[in-house]
């Protein structure tokens, strides 16, 4: 009990209130790091057990052991953290994803309730709880698998150990940064444009995903005389049908969301998908009570959801730069971030299925990733681009100084810095004119003078002496008494 009221408790402070700057005793940091570590294991494995044994006495002819569902638990909280499980020689690799969730969950909570009890300031100094919940996981998970061995359900122990402790780094990291920030290294490489365009994709992802959900639930509502057919009488089916397709609800959303994306999804032999339809037979369970029998010329109608969704992300980021560029990134940024969560729900919702008609169920990774992206990035960019502002172009530097008009102005538009930059260069055009006419007219007067053609007036005193020199080199005029 201790135990667990150290891992679900989230007090403000401490355990120890330490203060800043002292860290807490080494006997609390241990009690600590154990309970983060066994926490999540010790209330994962009592929910898991608890599942099964209500499964077991609503049965109706089932017989409830508490050896039993002790030992079914071990598998179940393997098939928990999408470790693929062999069920007397069956391959059951499609688990059910809302237990995956609360799992994460419950990791990232520790984690963070573990950091704020030590003290952690930053990523660095929480690496001992990541340590400590990972390896918990992974060694779990291992001894889980190794029991097992011999059972009519088995696992793989190698990806026992890893893919737990995947999830549970994961979980722990997320956990840990809510608290503490992210790692050093991340946080030097995200400007805030780019952390912008994080949150606008994790927006996205949350928005399709709402949209398949509303898909999902308006099919099964619109073919509800079918789900009801599915149920049996008995009360105890019935409830194992009702709580089965509660545990796989989360994999038919992310089924509809690549259906609303575009791709869809396939169950054994049945391909259903925006643009083309393949019958065949499905599993007898009100969850895919929903499911179309043929296909409809009005499917293509429901693609304006994802347009609208990256128009949304477009209008979000319309005010995160001024610069029309640097809004299209982040929009690219939020398109990754969508990308990538369509390939993990798409991996994590499908997966082998037995050997039977409905083997596998499967998303179109790749192409569900792609068609996502773009189904962000180019409205997104579109609205972004046109719904926010743009910069003027500046005039060159030489305008504002020597044009008056923008001596004493801190703005300025475009059309009033275009006509400064006309008018300096007409200024310029005409200065060099001016020169290059006060040129040729020295040049002109200092060849006259060197030629004695100096114009009447000019470097000879009087006027009548003009005409008297300008007759001198006459040799039809006399020279008179007084020039002899």
């Amino acid at each position: 009990m201790r135990t667990m009221d150290l891992l679900t408790d989230a007090p403000e402070e401490p355990v120890s209130d330490p203060g800043p700057g002292v860290a807490p005793s080494r006997p609390a940091r241990v009690r600590v790091l154990l309970a983060a570590a066994f926490g999540p294991l010790v209330t994962g494995y009592t929910a898991v057990a608890t599942v099964l044994a209500l499964i077991s006495l609503t049965a109706g002819r089932a017989v409830f052991s508490d050896t039993g569902v002790l030992l079914a638990a071990g598998p179940g909280w393997l098939a928990a953290h999408q470790v693929r499980l062999d069920v007397v020689g069956h391959p059951l690799g499609m688990l059910p994803l809302l237990p995956t969730l609360g799992a994460v969950a419950l990791a990232a909570r520790t984690a963070a309730g573990a950091a704020r009890r030590l003290g952690c300031r930053s990523f660095r100094e929480a690496l001992p709880v990541l340590v400590a919940i990972t390896g918990a996981h992974a060694v779990f998970g291992l001894v889980v698998a190794l029991g097992a061995q011999g059972s009519s359900v088995t696992a793989n122990p190698v990806t026992a150990f890893v893919v737990p402790g995947l999830l549970a780094a994961a979980a722990s990291c997320a956990g840990v940064a809510r608290s503490c920030g992210p790692p050093d290294v991340v946080a030097e490489r995200l400007d805030p444009l780019a952390l912008r365009g994080l949150r606008t994709g994790a927006l996205g992802l949350a928005v399709l995903v709402a949209c398949g959900a509303v898909v999902f639930t308006v099919a099964t509502a619109v073919s509800w005389k079918t789900v009801a057919d599915v149920y049996e009488p008995g009360f105890g089916t019935s409830f194992g049908l009702f709580l089965l397709s509660v545990l796989y609800l989360p994999n038919a959303v992310a089924a509809a969301l690549s259906f609303v994306t575009g791709p869809g999804f396939s169950i054994g032999a049945l391909d259903v998908g925006m643009f083309g339809y393949r019958g065949a037979a499905v599993p007898g369970v009100p969850l895919l009570g929903g499911l179309p029998e043929h296909h409809a010329a009005w499917w293509p109608a429901l693609l304006v959801l994802p347009a609208a969704t990256g128009a949304l992300a477009g209008w979000t980021l319309r005010k995160a730069d001024a610069d029309p560029g640097q809004r299209i990134r982040a929009v690219a940024v939020a398109g990754a971030v969508v990308a990538l969560g369509c390939v993990v729900l798409g991996t994590l919702s499908g997966g082998r299925l037995g050997d039977g008609p409905f083997d596998p169920v499967s998303v179109p990774v790749g192409v569900a990733s792609v068609v996502a992206f773009c189904w962000i990035v180019i409205p997104g960019s579109f609205v972004a681009f046109f719904a926010g502002e743009h910069e003027p172009p500046a005039p060159p530097p030489e305008a504002l100084e020597d044009n008056e008009a923008f001596q004493d102005a801190d703005e300025f538009d475009a059309e009033e810095a275009s006509e400064a930059v006309e008018e300096l260069e007409a200024a310029q055009a005409s200065e060099e004119d001016e020169g290059i006419s006060a040129e040729d007219a020295e040049f002109e007067a200092e060849a006259d003078a060197e030629l004695g053609l100096e114009e009447p007036g000019e470097g000879v005193p009087g006027t009548g002496d003009a005409v008297t020199g300008g007759t001198e080199t006459c040799g039809d005029v006399e020279p008179g008494e007084g020039d002899r």
